[in-house]
């Protein structure tokens, strides 16, 4: 299976990250930027659904695995290119000229949560799945870019909260402070709702395309200017 697949209904592309957690890593990063370079060559679709086939989790974010044993075995270069494509990833999601929908059915931590910001729309469940950021308890500070990603995606008070509580959020939650547009009543509504609101999309992809440029610009020059000084010299946590 791979790690990431799509499929066409009608004109919505419904892209399912496909393995368990959906961890972050290199594969993971290659898989999503080639279903989303495939997704925009196929003129018909005007929308996306951002799904996960895990019944338990949407993605809990970067693979510490991975991660670890790049460490232990002295590979930093692996690590910062990573870093640098994973933004390119944040990157693609926000420039590309139409609009991404996340269908959250599961929980979703740390880059996961991030991820999660970073689409246009977002939906979850609202009988399960956390939205958490747990960075706080690990001693792993945001990124710059990471940050305006998530400053974009709900009031700053509520990610004031949640990044300084590292607190588990519920759908119904967040759907009160307007960070989802719908917490839904199982799986099979979260995907029906998703699903009709991708469907209302269909302007043209030179406006989109215009107008997520002008919205999310400075995310995007965030990320170039500001992230390179903590990423090159590996300064990713706090002791």
């Amino acid at each position: 299976m791979a790690v990431v697949e799509w499929k066409k209904d009608g004109t919505v592309a419904i892209l399912t990250m496909n393995t368990p957690e959906n961890r972050h890593n290199p594969t993971f990063t290659s898989g999503m930027l080639q279903a989303l370079d495939e997704i925009e060559a196929d003129q018909e679709v005007t929308s996306i659904v951002l799904a996960s086939s895990d019944k338990k989790n949407w993605s809990l974010g970067i693979d510490l695995a991975w991660m670890m044993d790049a460490v232990n075995t002295n590979r930093p270069q692996d690590i910062k290119d990573f870093m640098y494509e994973l933004n390119k990833l944040f990157k693609r999601i926000l420039t590309i000229p139409m609009p991404v929908i996340a269908a959250m059915n599961g929980h979703a931590f740390g880059d996961g949560a991030i991820i999660f910001c970073t689409c246009d729309f977002r939906f979850m469940r609202s009988d399960r799945g956390y939205f958490c950021f747990p960075e706080v308890d690990i001693n792993i500070p945001f990124l710059p870019g990471m940050l305006a990603m998530m400053k974009k995606a709900m009031p700053y008070h509520k990610l004031e909260e949640l990044v300084f509580s590292g607190k588990r959020a519920t759908g119904k939650e967040l759907e009160e402070c307007s960070m989802v547009v719908k917490a839904c009543d199982g799986e099979e509504e979260l995907m029906k709702e998703a699903l009709a609101y991708a469907r209302t999309f269909t302007k043209g992809r030179t406006i989109f395309r215009e107008h997520k440029w002008r919205l999310n610009r400075h995310i995007v020059e965030i990320m170039d200017k500001e992230d390179p000084a903590y990423i090159e010299p590996l300064n990713l946590m706090v002791s």
